[in-house]
């Protein structure tokens, strides 16, 4: 069973929940005891100080009636349990217990042991001791409070006991008065707090579990849902597939990162297929070309002498300038393939990019005055070198120029060719590590439509008719692609095309440092 990553965090944040408030539960509820027994204590020392004096005159007038009543009156008070005056041999001569009456306390016992400890004598004491004492299970903790009752002037001197002194002047306490005080109060108190706590804790972590759950479908698990349908997608080739995550935050930059990772992916996919694609077309053309070259050749041969014959029969003169017209053009298209599948292995070195281009325009300024073009250079002068094959390079641009020309046709229009150092966006697909230069070609002319925009790069797929054999721009893509370069294009139907080249730079050279030959074309 695989446990999902919301699960996993409700677990830590529920099991960290519990243990905070754990020990805040456990250091609450004992600073709550320790008020709740100090306030209780305080009542009982207040309790023992109020029955002390109030019965302080009765004692001396040894009025023991009235001094019982008023014990009694005070032992029926809710929350206590009992009240007893103990003397100093630990006799009970009174408590509000009847049964407890003239029996002896154990001096040995813990609330008895601070007066009465071994081989020590009973002197002048503290005047408060607490004690905690457990009595039965049934019943709950008690809290007894002792206070001595110390002999006075007022008690020796007194002669209220029948005419003789009771006490002498020689003892120091005459007793206890002992009050037990339940602390039923204090555990229901307790009992409640512990149960709103839990209550308060099982809600929280409830509470706390399911906005974390909420937020982590919200931010982490609807993006990352989409992440994972996006790479079932590409597993099944659809290179395509974007995801539409809009958010700054990680989750939103991963699906950038696999937005342009699936570009990068696609473009490596069709430069793959298009490399291998003119690979086979290559081979191809090279065994076609050979088998049908000297049968074309023998066709052109006998066609151009019988025409020269039948001068006088006009038509079959008409027939045979057809068929010397249409071997010529599949002479043509056999020369592009020969020249198509001759592709050589460019030979690189550094190269001054505005000098081909320059080179390129020289070819075909005469062209272009006579179709009314007129051509813009915009050369960057401190543009890098690249390496690359010159006559490559100006087959390419030759090609592009050509293209245009065809695209404005007889009406007249504009070519404007610029070159510049690209731009980081420019190169998005390309290795990253080395600097690119741009090369720019726009004209004015018809344009391509969007749906043949992505074929223009195909063997054989052109837009001309008779006039094209569909190879120029599929030798371009090729010569681009083997200086580890790309070439790409933008068109609208009515307002011309945009062919943009990115070559690698050549980091060991610079304008200035050009070799003789390039500089001076």
């Amino acid at each position: 069973m695989q446990f999902k990553i919301s699960y996993k965090i409700i677990a830590a944040v529920g099991g960290a929940t519990v243990v905070i408030i754990g020990i805040f539960a456990y250091i609450n509820l004992r600073a709550q005891k320790a008020q709740l027994n100090a306030e209780l204590e305080r009542s009982a020392n207040q309790l023992i100080e109020t029955v002390k004096r109030s019965t302080r005159h009765d004692m001396l007038l040894n009025q023991r009636e009235r001094v019982h009543q008023l014990i009694d009156t005070i032992g029926k008070q809710e929350g206590i349990e009992k009240v007893r005056i103990i003397n100093k041999e630990g006799k009970i001569i009174y408590s509000t217990d009847p049964l407890d009456k003239d029996k002896k306390v154990e001096l040995q016992a813990e609330e008895c042991y601070g007066c009465h400890a071994a081989d020590q004598p009973l002197g002048r004491l503290p005047p408060l001791f607490k004690t905690t004492r457990f009595i039965p299970a049934q019943s709950p903790v008690t809290l007894g409070v002792i206070s001595p009752i110390y002999n006075e002037r007022s008690c020796w001197q007194s002669e209220c006991h029948n005419g003789y002194h009771a006490h002498s002047p020689d003892q120091e306490v005459l007793g206890v008065l002992d009050i037990t005080m339940s602390l039923a109060d204090v555990n229901r108190s307790m009992h409640e707090s512990q149960m709103n706590l839990l209550k308060f804790a099982v809600i929280s972590i409830a509470a706390i579990s399911l906005m974390i759950y909420l937020l982590i479908r919200g931010i982490v698990l609807k993006p990352l849902r989409k992440v994972v349908a996006a790479t079932n997608h590409v597993a099944t080739g659809d290179l395509n597939y974007s995801i539409d995550v809009k958010g700054h935050d990680e989750i939103g930059a991963l699906a950038r990162s696999f937005n342009a990772m699936t570009r990068q992916l696609a473009e490596a996919q069709r430069q793959l297929y298009q490399s291998d694609k003119l690979a086979s077309v290559g081979r191809l053309a090279a065994g076609v070309a050979h088998e049908i070259n000297n049968p074309l050749t023998g066709v052109l041969t006998y066609s151009s002498y019988l025409l020269k014959r039948l001068t006088d029969n006009p038509e079959v003169q008409g027939d045979l300038e057809v068929i010397v017209r249409e071997t010529k053009r599949c002479r043509e298209i056999v020369k592009g393939l020969l020249d198509f599948a001759r592709q050589s292995v460019p030979e690189k070195r550094p190269t001054d990019i505005n000098e081909v281009v320059r080179r390129a325009v020289r070819i075909l300024q005469n062209q272009f005055a006579m179709h009314r073009i007129e051509l813009k250079q915009e050369l960057d002068a401190n543009l890098p070198l690249v390496s690359a094959d010159i006559s490559q390079m100006q087959q390419v641009l030759v090609n592009l120029f050509m293209n245009a020309d065809d695209a404005i046709g007889d009406g007249g229009g504009g070519i404007t060719v610029s070159t510049a150092v690209a731009g980081a966006g420019a190169v998005n697909g390309l290795p990253a590590d080395i600097g690119y230069i741009q090369i720019e070609i726009n004209d004015t002319g018809c344009g391509i439509p969007a749906a043949n925009l992505s074929k223009i790069f195909e063997p054989f797929y052109t837009t001309k008719g008779q006039k094209g054999n569909g190879l120029g721009l599929a030798m371009v893509w090729g010569i681009i692609e083997k200086h580890d370069g790309r070439i790409t294009a933008d068109s609208e139907v009515g307002k011309g095309t945009k062919f943009t080249i990115l070559l690698p730079a050549d980091g060991s050279s610079t304008q200035e440092h050009r070799p003789a030959d390039v500089r001076q074309g």
